[in-house]
Formats: structure tokens, C-alpha cells, sequence
């Protein structure tokens, strides 16, 4: 479908100028120099010749056919010039032009217009608002960057063409090649989602990265992601993380930007590694493009200076990484080429007076330890050291081995030598440890999602009927919100364990449930118009009694006509009460990208103070719900602590994906939450106590 953008056989550029001020001088230039091989066709009406090329006055008037238009006119006349482009049989346009959706309301009119044109004429659109698309293989330049890439086996994408401009000079001047260049802009129509899937298939690229400032359709992203993940790494830099980056992302292309948590938890979930920033981008596409894949997480370190050696080791703790233990043959045949006073163990230390031959025989032999998975390789410069003759020695090494080798050549002056050797020879080099290791650590990352099974969605059988039902009868009502009085028989109908509970509407109902049920019971507020019943002391635990009864519920429902007088006050409910259990929170609510973000956490103070709560996008696998529970930092105390006994997590996972196929049963649900789900011991379940709900 995107072939005419990547394997054109012909290109027109429409508003090409013989202004050398102009883009359309500058795309058209850029196309002749980037050694095009197929026809190149101006259109301008007002010109003959430009670049001494024939100019054309219609893309229509063109004898041959036209594979792909590059728009550079304004945005008023660019309809036009798409249709004229439909008519010739054009089936790729970049418009370059902006003052679309980015504009406001009449620019969005404008790019829905574009949109209509080319689905009459079964076109796909690059853009508009973008700096257009460079394949380096065709090769082909159709774009106003300065500079060509060099050709390389990365696939680049990026919202923002100014980014790209400062990528690509970047890249040049690092020696990066790409395969691929694309600069969407305001995605009309081509956008990641496309991109991904055409590029998974594509034998030139071996990485795919992205700079994302929103997505239009969260569900598909994770969906096509997942599966050119399982070919090739995805690594993506997302911006918006913070309140302020969202609006600025908003006012930049006119782009929902969906919460972070949401691109987290998606990510996660689809195998894309998100990178930080545009650093850390290229520092992950560099390795994954030219060393094999990191198959385990126990790392060797050689070194010529212990203090990098420390730094190192304390950040592979932080990335989920180990030192290798060397096997004792390993440090046997170190000692024997090693002086006395080098550390033969992980960290080797060769010491600092170490040479090129010194290296090379210390990194020959960790590497052939069956019990390490990558090797880190430190220099310091100093007066002994030999920086480009060791850097040729790890190039040599790296190109005949089966692991990952990275260099960390510290330094600048002196070091660069030794480092434009590694970069040029495709071993990555990094300026310091830290960059280096967690660079180790997404590699190690990519290799444990692979060997996670394909995602399958379990469906529990559920009364989707009833939950219909009650939906209809609360919006009759005039409202949007459930309680848990309410609630309860939603969580009956999808299978989730809920305590015995009826509501009284005198005090003695009340005493008559209290006696039905057993004591101690727990008594609150039941009414459609208090969600929040801690808010108003609609809560008391612990009654044990039926005169406690009688007064818990007077209480009740004073406490709640002097908060909130106007409030529909149907009586107390009557819930029996869990003993000898954790609490834990599960929620959700409605992301504008993903569609339903499901929330778990410990309950309490963890999740009001601590915030130590974890995100996952509906639906999901088992081993996917089980992994946001132990990504908690207080998992430990669900496992058990100082003898205390685990709890049953199963039962929490269970809850998870019930509550995940509720949500995805019903999209008008735009938020819920479970607060708390008292979970009991092991094997013994858990217990939905309280939950809220909000329809859109």
C-alpha cells in the first residue's frame, strides 16, 4: 500500500520554483541530488525549464505516468492540485504545505477535504504540514532537509519535521545510517500505525524508531506494534509525558496526547521500547542495528580503571542486569595472561597500564564464557594506553562474535580517536557507563518480552444482560454515576466475589439484616447521590450489636442529610464484614487514545501518598495482569515478609481481567474503581468490598 512512498518509478514535484529561496527549488534539488533514478518532473504553469529539467505547467500534461506527487503549493490551492494527481493516476502525495489541522477548525475542514480526494483515487497521503521522505536505497530525497543520510538498516519516524531536521543532521555527523526517513506531519492519513506495518515486512530495516507526540487509534497501534515487534525492535521517544508537554503537543499538531501512564502500559504491552530522549533513541537503535541481540542479563565487564568499573556494576543493578560470575577455567586462563596485580574476577581490571594486546586477550577469553551473555568494554585514556589500536582490536573481535560488545571509550579529547573507529566499524560506543548498561538493559528487555507466549484474551461467561439493564435503568434516572449498592450486582454478574450485603430502609431492617448476615457487620450510606461515603462518615465498621445497629443507622442517615441534604437517601447497607485481608485498589478509567486503563495498586496509603500504582490498556493476558501486580515497588509485602503469609495474587489477577473484560464490554463506562478488594491468604480469594462506577 505504501510502495509509490518507498519504490516510486517516477516523482512530480508540484510548485517547483526556480527561486532558490523556495522550498520548491530546495525539494526539487534535493531530489536530482539524492541520485534518483526514475523521471523527475517539475509543475509549475509560470515556468519552462527549472534545474534543467522540462517543466510542466499540470501534472496532467505529464507524457508519462506519475508514481508520486510532492505538494509545495499553498494550502488554498492543494485540493486542486490533488485531484489533478488522482486524475494522472498518482497513488502516493507528500504535502509538504501547511496551514491545516494545525490551524484551527478551517484548516481541518481543508485536510478532510484532502482526505476525501485521495480515497476517490485510492491515494495515500504523507503529511500535510511535514518535511517530507527520504529512502535511501531508492534512493530518494523528496523532502526539504539539509543533507542526504547514509544508507544504514533504521527506519526513522517522526511528527515533527523540525526534530527530523536536527535528527538527521545528527546522524551525519555520527555516521548513522537509515533505510528509511519519514517525516508525517499532521498524519491525514499515513500515519505510525502504517508505518509500522509496512516496515515489519521490509527487508532493508532491521530497527524501527519513532518520535510520537499522540496517536489517533491507541487499539490498532497495539495491536500492529505487537506484531512487528515479534520480527524487529520498536523503539520510541514519546513527548507530552508531563501536563505541560500534553498542551504544548495539543497546540503543535492539534494532537490528543492520552496520559503517559497509558503510552507506558501500551508500550509495554505491544514490545515498543520508549527511550527517554533523542539521545537514548539512538543510543538503543545503533546497538540493536549492529550487534546481536543481548540472549541474558549477565554482563562481563573489562576495564583498565576501577572506579567506571564500580559505576558500571551499580547500574546494571538499576537496568535488571548482573555480573557475570566467571566460570573458574575463565579466571584460570586470565590469570595466565593478566599481571599479578589485575583483578581476574568480574570487573576484570587489566589496570591502566594496560596495551591493545592486553585487551584483546582478556576480552578473547570472558567472551567465551558460556555464563556471560554481553561484554561492556571501559577505557580511560592514559599514558600507556593504546586508544585506536584497542579500539581496532574490539572492532575485529566484535565482527567474528555471536554476543553483544560495547565500547565506553571515557573522554573526549584523547579517547575520540579511538572512538570514531568503533562508531565507523558499527561497535556502539558510549561517552560513560550509565548510557552504556542501560542500553544493555532495553536489549535484555526486547529479549524477555520475545520469549513471552502471543497474547491470548481469556472471556469469563458474564451477565452482560443484567449489567444492560441496570445501565438503562440509572440513565432513566438522569444520571451517570453507581454506587456500590448498585454497584454489587454488576460485580455479581461478571463473576467477582462480593460480600453478603442488603439495604435497610428503618432501623429495623437494619437489626433484621445485621442478625441475617452475623455480626460484626459494616454499615454505609446507601444512596445514588454519595459516591464518596468517607467523605460524609457514611462508614462504620465493626457494629456488633443490635442496639449498635440502631444507632449506626440514625447516625448514618443524619451524617448524610446535614452534608448533603438534597441527596436520595435509600437507607444503610448492610455488608458483612472481611477480616484477615490485604487491601488493594483496582480502577479504571477511559484514555482518548487507548480506551480503557485498568490501575492496580495497594490500598491505602500506598496508593493516596506513595502513588505506587501500575497501568495496563484493555484487554489483556493473564501473564500481562500478572505482571502489573508484581510491577508494584510494594509487591514484596503481597508475596509476604518477615513470615507473613502471601497473598492470594491469583485471586487479584483474576479480578483484573474480569474487570478488564468489563470494561471492554462496555465503552460507556468512563471510569471505576474497586476500593478496596480485600484479599485473603493464598488459595483463599479475594473480596470486592466497595466499588464506584462512572458512565460517559
Amino acid at each position: 500500500m505504501l510502495e509509490a512512498f518507498f519504490n516510486p518509478k517516477s516523482i512530480a514535484i508540484i510548485g517547483a520554483s526556480e527561486n532558490p529561496q523556495k522550498l520548491g527549488y530546495q525539494v526539487l534539488a534535493n531530489v536530482i541530488a539524492s541520485g534518483f533514478k526514475g523521471g523527475i518532473y517539475p509543475i509549475n504553469p509560470k515556468s519552462e525549464e527549472i534545474n534543467g529539467l522540462k517543466c510542466y505547467p499540470s501534472v496532467l500534461e505529464v507524457p508519462e505516468a506519475v508514481d508520486l506527487v510532492v505538494i509545495v503549493v499553498p494550502n488554498t490551492f492543494v485540493a486542486s492540485v490533488l485531484e489533478e494527481a488522482g486524475q494522472k493516476g498518482a497513488k502516493g502525495a507528500i504535502i509538504i504545505t501547511a496551514g491545516f489541522r494545525e490551524a484551527g477548525p478551517e484548516g481541518l475542514k481543508m485536510e478532510q477535504q484532502l482526505l476525501e480526494i485521495a480515497a476517490k483515487y485510492g491515494m495515500r497521503i504523507v503529511g500535510p504540514n511535514c518535511l517530507g521522505v527520504i529512502d535511501t536505497l531508492v534512493p530518494m530525497n523528496a523532502s526539504f532537509a539539509a543533507g542526504m543520510p547514509a544508507i544504514g538498516s533504521i527506519a526513522f519516524m517522526s511528527q515533527s519535521g523540525a526534530l527530523c531536521t536536527a535528527i538527521l543532521d545528527y546522524a551525519l555527523a555520527e555516521n548513522i545510517g537509515f533505510s528509511h526517513f519519514v517525516s508525517l506531519g499532521n498524519k491525514a492519513d499515513v500515519d505510525e500505525v502504517a508505518l509500522l506495518d509496512a516496515w515489519g515486512d521490509d527487508e532493508r530495516t532491521n530497527v524501527i524508531i519513532a518520535y510520537i507526540e499522540g496517536l489517533r487509534n491507541g487499539g490498532e497501534f497495539i495491536k500492529v506494534a505487537r506484531k512487528t515487534a515479534r520480527k524487529k525492535p520498536i523503539i520510541a521517544v514519546k513527548s507530552g509525558r508531563t501536563a505541560s508537554g500534553s498542551k504544548a503537543v495539543s497546540s503543535h499538531t492539534g494532537s490528543l496526547a492520552g496520559s503517559d501512564a497509558a503510552y507506558d502500559a501500551a508500550f509495554s504491552q505491544a514490545g515498543v521500547l520508549r527511550a527517554d530522549s533523542v539521545q537514548e533513541l539512538f543510543y538503543y537503535s545503533v546497538a540493536f542495528a549492529h550487534q546481536p541481540l543481548l540472549r541474558g542479563n549477565r554482563i562481563a565487564l573489562v576495564t583498565n580503571a576501577g572506579g567506571p568499573g564500580v559505576m558500571a556494576t551499580d547500574a546494571l543493578e538499576r537496568n535488571r542486569l548482573v555480573l557475570a560470575q566467571l566460570q573458574p577455567e575463565t579466571e584460570a586462563a586470565l590469570k595466565q595472561v593478566l599481571p599479578a596485580a589485575a583483578n581476574i574476577h568480574n570487573p576484570v581490571d587489566v589496570l591502566g597500564d594496560a596495551r591493545a594486546d592486553r585487551y584483546t586477550a582478556a576480552l578473547e577469553i570472558v567472551l567465551k564464557d558460556p555464563g556471560v551473555d554481553g561484554v561492556l568494554v571501559i577505557l580511560t585514556p592514559q599514558t600507556a594506553t593504546e586508544i585506536e589500536k584497542t579500539a581496532e582490536a574490539v572492532v575485529k573481535i566484535s565482527q567474528q562474535a555471536d554476543k553483544p560488545i560495547f565500547g565506553c571509550w571515557m573522554g573526549e579529547k584523547e579517547a575520540s580517536k579511538g572512538t570514531r573507529i568503533l562508531v565507523q566499524n558499527h561497535v556502539p560506543n558510549y561517552p560513560f557507563p550509565e548510557p552504556a548498561v542501560a542500553t544493555l538493559g532495553a536489549m535484555y528487555k526486547y529479549y524477555t518480552w520475545l520469549q513471552q507466549p502471543e497474547v491470548e484474551i481469556e472471556n469469563y461467561p458474564a451477565d452482560k444482560e443484567a449489567v444492560a439493564r441496570l445501565f438503562e435503568s440509572v440513565r432513566k434516572d438522569g444520571r451517570q454515576s453507581i454506587g456500590d449498592t448498585e454497584a454489587q450486582a454488576i460485580l455479581k454478574a461478571y463473576g467477582i466475589t462480593t460480600p453478603r450485603s442488603e439495604v435497610a430502609s428503618t432501623p429495623d431492617e437494619a437489626v433484621a439484616l445485621c442478625q441475617k448476615i452475623g455480626y460484626p457487620v459494616v454499615m454505609k450510606i446507601a444512596s445514588p447521590d454519595i459516591l464518596h461515603k468517607s467523605d460524609v462518615g457514611g462508614i462504620i465498621v465493626g457494629v456488633k450489636s443490635d442496639q449498635e445497629a440502631r444507632q449506626a443507622f440514625d447516625t448514618l442517615i443524619q451524617r448524610a442529610k446535614a452534608h448533603k441534604p438534597e441527596a436520595t437517601i435509600w437507607g444503610a447497607q448492610i455488608q458483612e464484614m472481611i477480616t484477615n485481608a490485604r487491601e488493594v485498589i483496582i480502577g479504571m478509567n477511559r484514555d482518548p487514545q487507548f480506551g480503557a486503563l485498568v490501575m492496580f495498586g495497594l490500598g491505602g496509603i500506598y496508593v493516596e501518598v506513595l502513588k505506587d500504582v501500575t497501568f495496563r490498556v484493555a484487554p489483556m493476558s493473564r501473564l500481562q495482569a500478572k505482571q502489573m501486580v508484581e510491577a508494584i515497588r510494594t509487591y514484596p509485602l503481597l508475596a509476604g515478609v518477615r513470615g507473613q503469609a502471601p497473598a492470594d495474587v491469583e485471586a487479584i489477577v483474576d479480578t483484573i481481567l474480569r474487570i478488564s473484560q468489563l470494561a471492554t464490554d462496555f465503552p460507556e463506562i468512563a471510569e471505576l474503581d474497586i476500593n478496596p478488594l480485600l484479599v485473603r491468604e493464598k488459595g483463599k480469594g479475594a473480596v470486592a468490598v466497595d466499588m464506584r462506577l462512572i458512565l460517559r
